[in-house]
Parts: structure tokens; sequence; C-alpha cells
């Protein structure tokens, strides 16, 4: 994996599931592209990683296995400076379906702009846990190694694992939503916590989260 570390435990549990067990997964992604893209032939126009990402956006490919963007949005504002670019959301129906999308033939056709585009990556598998979601523009993600609180006011989630990862591993998600770019805490890089606020281009959260 060029853009992060696969957690193979993980990766076994989500495709080894027993149906009676199994069911819908939120898989959050936290995405840091290239300033230019690195395609492995070398050949086709010099673009960034954001624009080789676009070509990506494997969304026919989602539909067909039953699943659903949840969210999709460029980052305005973030605890440590410049860590990530965009956030993205995808609500599967089962942990199943998330593996075995990764050998169709259809999916491998787009992943090379992925693979391409993109510098590093974080993707947590996450469980809703408490609250329905809200609305605004814009959407702030607190990601904790430890739990968070829930709130009405907020969408709660407990984190199941996180099948790509940076060595580190994340307990609770909160995700709460304002018309107007918050406030966000200075962190450290590389620390137990994470908080972004992205600008929803897609934003299905409310929606998905009440539907069976």
């Amino acid at each position: 994996m060029r853009f992060g570390k696969i957690d193979f435990d993980y990766a076994a549990d989500l495709a080894g599931r027993d149906p009676a067990a199994d069911g819908p997964i939120y898989m959050v992604n936290f995405m840091k592209y290239k300033k230019v893209a690195e395609y492995r032939d070398g050949g086709g126009e010099a673009i960034s990683g954001i624009e080789a990402d676009d070509k990506y956006a494997p969304v026919d490919v989602l539909r067909k296995i039953g699943a659903h963007v949840a969210f999709h949005g460029r980052v305005v504002a973030q605890g440590c400076v410049e860590e990530w670019d965009r956030m993205g959301i995808v609500r599967y129906a089962t942990r199943r379906s998330f593996i075995e999308m990764q050998d169709r033939p259809d999916f491998k056709e787009k992943r090379v702009h992925k693979d391409a585009g993109m510098d590093y990556t974080v993707i947590v598998g996450a469980l809703p846990s408490g609250g329905s979601g809200g609305r605004g523009r814009y959407a702030t993600f607190d990601l904790r190694a430890g739990r968070a609180e829930p709130s009405d006011s907020n969408a709660s989630f407990s984190i199941e694992g996180t099948i790509i990862h940076d060595d580190r591993r994340w307990g609770s998600l909160t995700v709460s939503w304002s018309d107007g770019i918050p406030k966000v805490p200075a962190l450290a890089r590389g620390g137990d916590r994470m908080v972004v606020v992205a600008q929803g281009e897609i934003d299905r959260w409310r929606e998905l989260l009440t539907s069976p």
C-alpha cells in the first residue's frame, strides 16, 4: 500500500464476518494528496493529486454494491495545519461488500487514479452510537483514541477498526455541523486526537443515519 498501512487482522474480520453478524459500516476517509500525481507507468498529462482523485470517484461502482456516499468535502480548518485535504465517508451495506469491492475489475480501473494521487490516508470503520446528525454548511470531525461523550447535537460513532492506518488506532468519532467555520484547537501531528472541519459538497449523513 503506497499511502498507508493495512490492518490485515481487521481486513480478515471484515471479509470473514458471519452474515448474521454483518451489517452497515461507515468508512471514514481522511485524505492528503500529492502536489503532482504519480502514475506507475509514468504516462499521461501532469495533473495534481486532487485532480487524479477526481478521476477516481467510484460512485457508479458504489451504487452497484448498494453503498452510498454519506459525505464528501474540502478541508477548510484543522488542528494540525495542512495535515488533510479532503474528507470522504461511505456507508456500505455490509463489511464484506467493502472488501469484495477491492477485487472488482471496474473498481480496479478507477483505483489507479487514487494510487497516483493520494499521498497518505487514514480510513476507519465507524458504527453509529448516538445522535442522528445535524445540518449546516460545515461538518467538524473529532476523532479520538479514547471515548467521547455522546451529545444530542452531534452524531457519535464508535470506531470498530482502522483499515488503513499510520500506526495510530482510534476509539471514537463525533461529527457536528455549523453554518460558519468553527475555531479548532491546535493539535500536535501524530497525536491521539484529530479535529478536521470540511465544507460539504455531498452531505447525506442525516438521511443515511436514520435509514435502516
